[in-house]
């Protein structure tokens, strides 16, 4: 039998907030959100650790209260027209060690009640970064395939994310990878039910999703230079 990391008082804490969006119910609940939600997202990101490793001793699970990988529930208001103080989710990502936020190779969870998801890859890198990506998937095309669309990545995941309306800078209309090369986001997700989430088995169903998702995030490394 496996660890129930997150259980439904996770989800309920979530959809109340979502009622309740302001510092004073927040601060009045603030232990039940320690129970349901940050401590057990820390207890999962410290036990994944060892898994982690196996897919690569670059990637971080760091189970640090604050700046470590579970993001900060307190959403960043500074240049949003929405004031409401608290994100609606709880986010937890591994990413590479070299990394200083979150725009860096990963692996990604999500949880949110109605929407909780897996993700792997790179989302919105730099100009610079994107173009080293794009610059590797033209020099290699055949890695990139073997790596972002092989059977084990189109049965479980799809793309997300914006691309660019035209082709990005040095790259012909009708390049053969064009739709990848557009790309702004390189990055796959795969939805998870709440059930899942909730099992006692979701930490390795958890890592079989990670291990498939392998080879896209090492291409992603290597295109930038990351050790994997």
């Amino acid at each position: 039998m496996g660890t129930r990391y997150f259980t439904p008082a996770l989800f309920a804490f979530l959809r109340d907030l979502e009622s309740n969006n302001d510092r004073v119910w927040f601060k009045a609940n603030q232990d039940r959100y320690e129970r349901a939600v940050r401590q057990p997202a820390l207890d999962f990101i410290t036990d994944y650790g060892p898994k982690l490793a196996a897919i690569s001793p670059h990637l971080v699970a760091d189970a640090r209260a604050v700046g470590g990988s579970l993001f900060r529930i307190q959403r960043d208001t500074r240049f949003s027209k929405d004031k409401t103080p608290y994100k609606l989710n709880t986010g937890l990502h591994f990413r590479h060690e070299a990394a200083s936020d979150a725009h860096a190779p990963g692996i990604y969870l999500h949880l949110a009640p109605g929407n909780c998801f897996m993700g792997a890859g790179l989302w919105r890198p730099p100009t610079a970064t994107a173009y080293a990506i794009r610059a590797r998937i033209d020099a290699e095309p055949a890695s990139w395939k073997r790596a972002a669309k092989s059977k084990r990545i189109a049965e479980t995941f799809s793309f997300e994310g914006e691309s660019l309306k035209r082709p990005p800078k040095g790259f012909d209309a009708d390049h053969p990878l064009l739709d990848d090369l557009k790309r702004k986001d390189f990055i796959v997700t795969t939805k998870l039910s709440q059930a899942r989430v909730t099992s006692e088995d979701f930490m390795d169903d958890f890592h079989q999703l990670a291990k498939r998702a392998k080879p896209l995030v090492g291409f992603l490394c290597d295109a930038v230079e990351a050790s994997f």
